[in-house]
C-alpha cells in the first residue's frame, strides 16, 4: 500500500529518558531480524505521532544522515524511487526469471547491474569479506547487523547440507567482527530442512492439537504452539505417521539445527529463526522451542523465534509461549513482525473455504503488533528474555521507545532492540540509534546468484512496504539539496 509523502514542516522530534539498566550478562546485545513488515499504510501525520524532543529527531537531516556519504544517497534514492514503480518491480521479477537470463553476455550485464544496485542497497556483500566490511560501516555509523545467508527453501538433504554449511560460515563470520558489531545470526529452517518434511510435521502437529491422544514418537519438550484461534484447516484428513526415512530426515535436520545453536552459544550470539507462512510455521515453531529449552539459560536467551502480528493468533499464541516459557524457568526472545505472506495465505484459507488467518483490517494488525510489544516489553521489564521489534512503521517505533522509557528500560538496554531491513526505513534506524537506541538491520549475504530467489521473493511480497519508502525519500532529497548547496554556496 503507498505511503504518503510527508513533508519535513510536519516533523517532529521525541524525547526519552537516557537511563539504562545496567548488563548483566556477558551475552552481547540482543537484537532483530527482521522479516518485514507488509502491512504499511500511509502514516498519520508526524505531528500526531511524535512530540516535540530533543532525541528522536527527523528535522535534522544533516545529523540524521552524517554517516552516510553522498554517493550512497543518491544510489539509495535511485533504487528507492525504482522500486516505489510497481512495474519497474513486474519487470524486473519477469526480466530475472525470463529465458533472458540463459543468453551467454546478456546474463552476465544483466547480473553486474543488479549487483551494482538493487544488490548492494539492499544486501550486505558476496562474500565474507565485502559483508564484513559493510557490517564495520554500519557498526561505525551506529548501527549493527543481523547476518544471514540468503538461501531460500531446500527440498533435499544434499541443499539442505550446502545450506547449513553456509549458515555455519555465517557464524564464523560473525565472530570475527567487532563484539556486538552483529547483533544476531538468522537462520531460516525451510533452508535446513527438506520443505515436503515440514509440511508433514506441521500437519501432524495440528492433528495432535485437534486430538491429544495422536501420538508423536519423534516430539520432544516444547512450547505451545497453537493457540484455540490457531488456523488448521490445512489437514483436512488423519494424517499418516512419519515413514523411516522422513523420521532419519528429521533427525538429520534437527542434528543441523542443534549444531547451530551450539555454535552460536560458544559464539555468544543470538540465534533468531525466520517465520514463514502457515503451512510449515508449526513446524518451525517446533524447531524454536524444542531447541530454546535445551539451550537458553539465565536471562539472555540464545535462541529466538518469531511472531508475525498480522495473524489472528498471534497474540494468544505468543502469550501461551511466553507463559509456558517462565513456568519452565527458560528465558525466551522473540522477534515481532507485522508479516509477510499477505496475498499467499488468504488465497489458500479461501481454496479451502475458510476466512483468512489474516487481520481483516490493516488497523487490526498494527494493533496487535503494538499489544504484543507493549506484553514483550513488560515481561522483559519484569524478568528474563528479550524482544526484537522489527518495524519499519514510525508509529509503532515511537509507541515501543515511550513504553519502553515508562517501564524503566530505557535505551541501549541489551533486552530491547529495534530493527529494519538493510536499505529501507533509514531515517527510522538512524532516528532511533542518534536517540541511544540499539538498532539493527537485516541484512543478506551470498553471491548473486544465491541471494537472487530471496531478492525476487522480497521485491514480490514487500510491493506495499517498497512503495511506502516516500517517507525516506523525502528526507532523503532533502539533505542530498542541503550539500548541494552547501557545495556551492
Amino acid at each position: 500500500m503507498a505511503t504518503r509523502v510527508i513533508p519535513p514542516r510536519i516533523l517532529r522530534n521525541l524525547r526519552y529518558n537516557t537511563a539504562t539498566k545496567p548488563l548483566n550478562s556477558s551475552h552481547p546485545p540482543l537484537s532483530p531480524s527482521l522479516s518485514p513488515s507488509l502491512c504499511i499504510p500511509a502514516p498519520p501525520p508526524i505531528s500526531a505521532v511524535l512530540p516535540p524532543s530533543d532525541d528522536l529527531s527527523f528535522r535534522d537531516v544533516e545529523k540524521l544522515f552524517s554517516s552516510v556519504p553522498t554517493t550512497t544517497l543518491l544510489r539509495s534514492t535511485a533504487v528507492l524511487h525504482a522500486t516505489a514503480l510497481e512495474p519497474m518491480v513486474d519487470f524486473g521479477t519477469w526480466l530475472m526469471r525470463s529465458n533472458l537470463m540463459q543468453v551467454p553476455g546478456l546474463s552476465d550485464l544483466i547480473l553486474a547491474t543488479v549487483r551494482n544496485t538493487f544488490f548492494d542497497h539492499f544486501c550486505a556483500g558476496e562474500d565474507a569479506t565485502t559483508t564484513a566490511d559493510s557490517v564495520r560501516h554500519l557498526n561505525k555509523a551506529g548501527l549493527r547487523g543481523m547476518l544471514v545467508y540468503g538461501v531460500e527453501d531446500a527440498n533435499n538433504n544434499d541443499a539442505c547440507h550446502r545450506n547449513f554449511k553456509g549458515f555455519l560460515h555465517t557464524i564464523d563470520v560473525s565472530r570475527s567482527l567487532p563484539p556486538s558489531s552483529v547483533s544476531f545470526v538468522i537462520v531460516k529452517i525451510t533452508a535446513i530442512c527438506p520443505m515436503s518434511l515440514l509440511e508433514r510435521m506441521s500437519d501432524l502437529l495440528r492433528w495432535q492439537h485437534k486430538d491429544p491422544s495422536f501420538s508423536l514418537p519423534w516430539k520432544q519438550d516444547c512450547f505451545p504452539i497453537f493457540s484455540e484461534s490457531s488456523p488448521l484447516y490445512h489437514t483436512s484428513k488423519r494424517p499418516e505417521p512419519l515413514t523411516r526415512e522422513e523420521e532419519s530426515d528429521l533427525q538429520l535436520a534437527m542434528q543441523r539445527f542443534l549444531e547451530l545453536c551450539q555454535k552460536c552459544v560458544q559464539a555468544n550470539i543470538p540465534l533468531l529463526v525466520d517465520a514463514e507462512h502457515t503451512s510449515v510455521q508449526p513446524a518451525i515453531d517446533y524447531f524454536t522451542y524444542s531447541s530454546a529449552i535445551l539451550h537458553n539459560k539465565g536471562d539472555n536467551p540464545i535462541v529466538f523465534g518469531t511472531i508475525q502480528t498480522y495473524l489472528k493468533d498471534a497474540k494468544e499464541r505468543l502469550v501461551l509461549a511466553a507463559e509456558a516459557a517462565d513456568n519452565m524457568g527458560i528465558p525466551m526472545g522473540f522477534k515481532l513482525v507485522r508479516g509477510a505472506y499477505m496475498s499467499s495465505e488468504t488465497k489458500l484459507a479461501e481454496s479451502l473455504g475458510y476466512s483468512s488467518p489474516i487481520h481483516n483490517t490493516i488497523e487490526d494488525t498494527h494493533k496487535c503488533f503494538n499489544d504484543c510489544s507493549s506484553f514483550m516489553l513488560e515481561k522483559v521489564a519484569n524478568g528474563p528474555g528479550g524482544v526484537v521489534l522489527a518495524t519499519h512503521n514510525v508509529e509503532s517505533g515511537k509507541l515501543a521507545a515511550a513504553k519502553a522509557h515508562e517501564l524503566g528500560i530505557g535505551k541501549v538496554n541489551h533486552k530491547l532492540e529495534f530493527a529494519q531491513l538493510h536499505g529501507m526505513s533509514e531515517a527510522l534506524s538512524f532516528g532511533l540509534s542518534n536517540a541511544g537506541f540499539q538498532v539493527s538491520k537485516y541484512m543478506p549475504f551470498g553471491p548473486v546468484e544465491t541471494v537472487m530467489p530471496y531478492l525476487l521473493r522480497r521485491a514480490e511480497e514487500n510491493r506495499g512496504m517498497l512503495a511506502a519508502s516516500g517517507f525516506d525519500r523525502q528526507l532523503m532529497r532533502k539533505e542530498l539539496g542541503r550539500r548541494l548547496k552547501a557545495a556551492f554556496f
